[in-house]
């Protein structure tokens, strides 16, 4: 039964650290495209997200 306890545990606690994750991944991207040095950085600079399997370390 101990054991059964403990199992659920973490699968409840691996559960909540996904939403967790999920929320704060959301808060910053938008939090980032719609701050004012967002929004400049991409009409100034034409700095865009990432499309597709783009490597950030790819130097061409």
């Amino acid at each position: 039964m101990e054991l059964f306890l403990i199992f659920i545990s973490v699968i409840v606690l691996i559960l909540l650290l996904f939403i967790f994750y999920i929320i704060v991944e959301r808060a910053i991207r938008d939090g980032i495209n719609n701050s004012v040095i967002g929004r400049y950085l991409e009409e100034k600079h034409g700095i865009k997200e990432p499309q597709g399997d783009e490597d950030l370390f790819d130097e061409k």
